[in-house]
């Protein structure tokens, strides 16, 4: 988050051809099978770049910004080493671990003065945004160039690892200390938040209310200067320095503060990466469960913007079942709660450690709970993050800024070991290999299938592939299971993990439906066991689509099993897609040029054999920010709010629900409301506004539609009244 100034793979009997030996995952593991666009099997490494390893000294006390750094470890607001060249210099012991993607810190130029009185403050996390158009000379080199970042983007592409750079798009630096705000231009200044000519800034107060979505978005944010996406050349800068990114073949971007961000330029921001080349964009939308007042915004948002959530909801309730000793009814009800909310579940990114929470074992020092935790996580639904050093068990119960133990800046300790024999660090790696190897995984459903407050087990499939988990998180109790079912085939199959987390055996025999009963057995204390099947299809079978929203002309990835190697079509309806590239498991293609709106597309192999379809949602054009106002709308009462909907799907074609129409817009100068919206570029759109009351019911405003021509470029607004 941001950072505020204040300081055998199977067994099972009888062996069968469809079973992988042994030998096949070792190899998946060395050279993974890596999509464009398609994420759901990665397992991301996340790193604090200057807490990781120290590569290149010449960049620890830079001219640029001078006495930051310590070297003995002890300020924790200070520069410690960490840098590019160090990643890449731990690249064997990352992909040992069998991660496939790595997130760094925002590695853009940051402010270049001591924020602290006393001490250091210094932006040793990268959040203090300077000069998004340079490198940070802490973490490259003298001269703020590409070419330690370049280095490390080639290392990882070799090993066919992909790289995450983590962008802040919602601010500068603190408004308050060093720099004041001030942001440059490739080294040319801009604007800072004491001398803003041309409006780059909000100038508001720090959010009070973070359940006000109109704080959220224009507010300032822990005192840092917040940038104006509206305006043109903020608009234009931020797109710019994504796209540089980009040039510089980055892979994906963990977007910071995606809640505190203009919601519907992010909008044109996921369409501008989208368009310059294949990636996969995740936003931080920090909620503290699927109670959260915005929690159906979270959901609108990721359905809609083409930027998938960090699944923070799950977050608060693997740390309270696991590491606080809350029954499994907390987990069990949050997955089921997103999974019915969120088109795409499988692309949240899931976590229970991070830069901005204490880390797991300050909330409790037990190695069998993180592990069990971290079992759930790399064989569950979303793409799962490790959290730098937790494999080597790190952690520090200093109070911090908050108060409380082992906070920020304490959960970013120095990386002090690269041990690859610990528990952590083998569970990690067989589970990695996993989800590379069985696409019930990366793919597949949840389904719940045996619960008590201690023990949870849980099936994933996708078509014929099965995995089954059972987690016993008890430290004393063993457990009777009975009358439990599986998707797994009649067999025998030993624990994939191969006892190392104390699990077992399981007998499956043929059922019916789906539901094959497996024998009574005794999960043992804090044990995990991993049971699985995979076959290799047999028709094709689709896991996945990405970017899932797109104008035509946009690349698009679908991937899965099962496609064959020689080409098929990929149908819009009744038009085809032309295809850029086939195989067995991927296939990429050009959206064609059809109308508007929601599509199910259609994979069928050389042969005509149809696949599954999947949801993709095709745009009328590239997107532009327009400003919406409307004055004088019809009077509202508390849970009523007003919306914009209109004549394509960038406008919700004239839906009149929450989750259909756009907005709620925004109402600081009540009876007017205002709301940024992405609209396709050079189209005229017909528009209303309506007022969804709290029961449900619509009043539409009177009169003609209001007619807009949205610009090919830059950024557009539009000031009406409302019809009566």
């Amino acid at each position: 988050m941001a950072e505020h100034s204040k300081a055998p793979i199977f067994c099972c009997a009888p062996r069968a051809r469809h079973f992988f030996p042994i030998l096949a995952i070792a190899m998946l593991v060395a050279s993974p099978v890596i999509h464009a666009q398609d994420f759901k099997k990665q397992v991301i490494y996340q790193v604090v770049t200057d807490r990781f390893f120290d590569g290149d000294t010449t960049n620890d006390n830079p001219a640029e910004s001078p006495g930051l750094f310590d070297s003995t470890h002890t300020q924790w607001q200070a520069y410690w080493g960490g840098d590019l060249a160090g990643v890449q210099q731990q690249l064997s012991y990352i992909k040992g671990m069998g991660a496939t993607a790595i997130w760094i810190s925002p590695p853009i130029n940051n402010e270049n003065l001591n924020a602290a009185s006393s001490g250091i403050s210094a932006p040793y996390h990268g959040y203090w945004n300077r000069d998004f158009m340079q490198i940070e000379e802490h973490f490259g080199d003298n001269s703020n160039s590409f070419s330690a970042f370049d280095s490390l983007v080639s290392a990882m592409h070799t090993d066919g690892m992909k790289l995450i750079v983590d962008e802040a798009n919602n601010h500068s630096n603190p408004d308050n200390a060093g720099e004041i705000g001030s942001l440059y231009n490739n080294g040319t200044f801009m604007a800072a938040a004491n001398n803003d000519p041309n409006g780059y800034f909000h100038h508001n107060p720090d959010i009070s209310n973070f359940s006000d979505r109109y704080q959220l978005q224009y507010y300032t944010l822990e005192d840092l200067t917040d940038l104006n996406q509206e305006n043109a050349t903020i608009d234009s800068y931020l797109k710019g320095a994504a796209a540089q990114l980009q040039t510089h073949h980055v892979d994906a971007f963990r977007l910071d503060a995606v809640k505190d961000v203009t919601w519907g330029w992010q909008y044109s921001f996921a369409n501008a990466v989208f368009n310059n080349a294949p990636s996969f964009l995740y936003g931080e939308w920090d909620q503290g469960s699927t109670s959260d007042p915005l929690y159906p915004d979270s959901y609108k948002f990721a359905n809609n913007s083409g930027i998938s959530l960090l699944d923070f909801p799950l977050n608060t309730a693997i740390r309270d079942v696991f590491a606080s000793n809350n029954a499994f009814s907390e987990v069990d009800g949050t997955i089921n709660t997103e999974n019915a909310n969120f088109t795409y579940p499988n692309d949240l990114v899931t976590f229970f450690d991070s830069q901005d929470e204490s880390r797991f074992l300050t909330l409790n020092n037990n190695q069998n709970r993180l592990q069990e935790a971290m079992a759930f996580l790399l064989t569950g639904r979303g793409i799962p993050i490790i959290f730098y050093g937790d494999e080597q068990y790190l952690f520090n119960n200093t109070n911090g800024s908050d108060g409380n133990p082992g906070t920020d800046p304490y959960n970013r300790v120095w990386m002090s070991s690269f041990s690859t024999t610990t528990n952590a660090y083998k569970l990690i790696t067989k589970l990695a290999a996993l989800r590379q190897a069985n696409d019930a995984v990366g793919y597949g459903t949840w389904k719940q299938r045996w619960i008590n407050s201690d023990v949870y087990i849980f099936e994933r499939q996708f078509f014929n592939d099965v995995v089954l988990v059972a987690i016993n998180k008890n430290d004393s109790n063993t457990y009777s299971i009975t009358s439990l079912n599986t998707a797994l085939p009649a067999g025998t199959y030993t624990d994939y993990l191969g006892g190392l987390q104390g699990g077992n055996s399981l007998t499956v025999t043929a059922g019916s439906g789906g539901n094959n009963p497996a024998g009574n057995y005794t999960i043992g204390a804090h044990s995990v066991s991993v049971w699985q099947y995979q076959v290799n299809a047999t028709a094709p079978e689709v896991g996945s689509i990405g970017p899932h929203v797109g104008q035509p002309g946009m690349t698009v990835t679908i991937a899965g099993d099962g496609f064959g190697t020689a080409t098929g079509t990929v149908l819009f309806g009744s038009t085809a897609a032309t295809i850029q590239s086939w195989s067995n498991s991927s296939v990429t293609f050009t959206v064609p040029n059809v109308t508007n709106g929601a599509y199910n597309v259609q994979l069928k192999t050389s042969g005509g054999v149809a696949a599954n379809t999947i949801a993709f949602t095709v745009l009328t054009a590239k997107l532009i920010p327009v400003t919406f106002t409307v004055n004088n709308a019809n009077p509202t009462n508390t849970g009523d709010y007003i919306f914009v909907t209109g004549s394509t799907v960038e406008l919700g074609n004239w839906g009149t629900t929450f989750q259909a129409a756009i907005g709620p817009m925004l109402d600081p100068s009540y009876p007017n409301w205002f709301l940024n919206v992405s609209l396709p570029a050079g189209q005229n759109v017909q528009f209303k506004f309506i007022d969804i009351q709290a029961n449900g019911n619509v009043v539409w405003e009177n009169g003609s539609n209001h007619s807009y021509t949205v610009p090919t470029s830059g950024t557009g607004s539009v000031n009406v009244s409302w019809q009566y």
